[in-house]
């Protein structure tokens, strides 16, 4: 079941999954991407069958979609107590680091992750592996002023940012910063990675998410499996 139909299904299988876990009153993050949209889409079914929650999006593309499902929203400028966020990732290796940000919302991604009292993330099969790193690029959301500087910096690590563009021109954040895609062929130590970038001047956000998730629900071509986290 690798067709894209196929990963579609298992996408909307570990989605159900993870709504069971939303229960009457919680305030709920809703993550961004294809994956995150099956859980937009599964919620506002309960919803419509009576479920009473409200939504944190993490995205104007998710709150779109959230409120044209009938999801009451919070505003995102307030402070909120989110019970439970439930998101996707781009890649997910056996502690349950990730790598997220290929759609470009990973900063409110993070809010929202840190704010929530559990994090549950969604994935099909294929986002699983061995370890963080090439094929999928990590992001870094860095601000555009002296972007050059900051990615001079991170070259010295010895790893080669890529400035993002999109139809022709630089792709923005919804928060109006850049980001530099960074091919690593194995991120063997994502703490240490994680904590280096952040210390460079200019940098806003990684999308390296470590020690962060809770619960992974996965589908597979077997049926849905689900991997808790293992606190020290």
């Amino acid at each position: 079941m690798n067709s894209p139909g196929d990963i579609e299904t298992l996408k909307r299988r570990a989605a159900a999954a993870a709504v069971e876990y939303v229960r009457d009153g919680m305030v709920v993050g809703l993550g961004t991407g294809s994956t995150a949209k099956h859980v937009v889409l599964t919620l506002a079914e309960r919803v419509r069958a009576g479920l009473v929650m409200k939504g944190v999006p993490t995205s104007r593309e998710t709150a779109e979609l959230a409120r044209r499902s009938g999801i009451t929203l919070l505003e995102t400028e307030d402070e909120w107590v989110i019970d439970l966020a439930i998101d996707g990732a781009d890649q997910v290796d056996p502690q349950l680091n990730l790598i997220k940000g290929g759609g470009g919302a990973l900063l409110r991604e993070k809010i929202v992750a840190a704010a929530a009292r559990q994090l549950i993330i969604v994935i099909d099969h294929t986002k699983r592996v061995p370890v963080l790193g090439n094929p999928m690029p990590l992001p870094v959301e860095v601000v555009p002023f002296g972007w050059g500087s900051t990615a001079r910096k991170i070259e010295e690590l010895g790893i080669k940012p890529v400035l993002r563009k999109r139809d022709g021109g630089i792709f923005r954040t919804e928060g109006g910063h850049y980001i530099l895609d960074l091919h690593v062929d194995r991120i063997e130590d994502p703490v240490s990675l994680e904590a280096r970038l952040n210390a460079i001047p200019g940098v806003v956000e990684t999308g390296l998410f470590v020690g962060r998730t809770d619960l992974l629900i996965v589908g597979t071509p077997q049926g849905v499996e689900i991997q808790k986290a293992s606190r020290r």
